[in-house]
């Protein structure tokens, strides 16, 4: 397959990850596909591990090789795309349609007919190739590295994006609680700090020394809950309440914790998948008018901000990559992301 706008051959056949479960990965040779129409195949360079991956790593999948977290470069347009082979980017893992109710608002991620979740349904970045819609592509410029790339989705999109939900209901904060801190909530912390500015105080939990330790050379004032109740933390802090809750770690006990901790007409602000909430609707949200809101990942335009803000506060970003791998030891990155003594893991091609 020769590739002319780059001069360089695409393989007939490459490698691609399978999760096998009980956190055993190996590869296997596929055909590379072809992109179809209004589609661009993708060499892959550089994909982020998440937290969102590891129902592959337990429990196995060989049927597509996952990593939603996707930088690289196109290498073939289908008929019909635009986008020029050799351009570099970003995958916003959505399969959004463009056309329902909520794309023309901009909502991509709520979109009605969404055709794919790249990294879930379709192959991801974890194989050296990936398909995908044209539309889900954002490019990036030369100066900045795949791997920096792809800051610009969970950690930058998904964080600045709760933010976003949470000034629907408080414009104009004076604290934020975020609850836990691993690569989402490090990403919510640093986004507060770069909307807010560096001084706005950002309370955040976690039980791990590593990533409270890193946590707080970002910028934000360290809660161990292993030494001391979510209040207790807060005090010695000097904070009863929070104007703004953020939970990015999906448990009950922590949103319930978080909710108690809101001011008066605060927002909690649900990032996490996983457990519920139980409320007395009365004290909980009519008394004190407090609301509770859902954030799910972002909308694609708000990469190009995004980006921007990259540009701005770089040095700053970087420091939530901790850990970087060749995707040939993808096993061992996801061995070291799940002990958790880690910001942000990359494997790179």
């Amino acid at each position: 397959m020769l590739n002319e706008n780059l001069n360089i051959k695409i393989p007939k056949e490459a490698l691609f990850a399978r999760f096998l479960g009980k956190q055993k990965i190996d590869f296997e040779t596929r055909t590379v596909p072809e992109p179809g129409p209004g589609q661009l195949l993708l060499q892959n360079k550089s994909n982020s591990l998440c937290g969102s991956d590891f129902p592959f790593l337990y429990n196995g999948n060989a049927e597509i090789a996952p990593g939603h977290e996707i930088a690289g470069i196109v290498v073939k347009a289908g008929e019909g795309a635009n986008t020029k082979p050799g351009t570099r980017g970003v995958v916003f893992l959505m399969g959004y349609c463009g056309k329902c109710r909520n794309c023309k608002q901009g909502n991509t991620n709520q979109c009605l007919d969404k055709q794919a979740d790249y990294g879930f349904t379709h192959d991801g970045g974890y194989g050296s190739y990936s398909v995908i819609n044209e539309n889900v592509f954002f490019p990036i410029p030369d100066d900045v590295t795949y791997t920096q790339g792809t800051l610009l989705l969970d950690i930058m999109g998904t964080g600045g994006h709760a933010i976003k939900r949470a000034q629907l209901v408080h414009q104009s904060p004076k604290s934020m609680l975020v609850l836990a801190a691993g690569p989402i909530g490090l990403g919510i912390l640093a986004m507060a700090k770069i909307i807010y500015g560096k001084d706005f105080p950002v309370l955040i939990t976690d039980i791990v020394d590593y990533r409270l330790e890193l946590a707080e050379k970002l910028g934000g004032l360290p809660i161990n809950l292993t030494k001391g109740t979510l209040a207790e933390g807060m005090a010695l802090h000097g904070f009863k309440e929070a104007d703004i809750a953020i939970d990015s770690s999906g448990k009950e006990t922590a949103r319930r914790s978080a909710l108690d901790a809101l001011a008066q007409r605060g927002a909690l602000i649900c990032v996490g998948h996983g457990e519920g909430l139980q409320l007395k609707i009365s004290p909980d949200l009519i008394a004190t008018e407090r609301a509770i809101l859902g954030s799910e990942y972002f909308s694609y335009n708000e990469l190009a901000n995004n980006l921007e803000l990259y540009l701005q506060h770089r040095d700053y970003l970087d420091k939530i990559i901790t850990h970087t791998f060749p995707i040939a030891q993808l096993e061992e990155a996801f061995n070291t992301f799940v002990n958790r003594n880690t910001g942000k893991v990359i494997v790179e091609y």
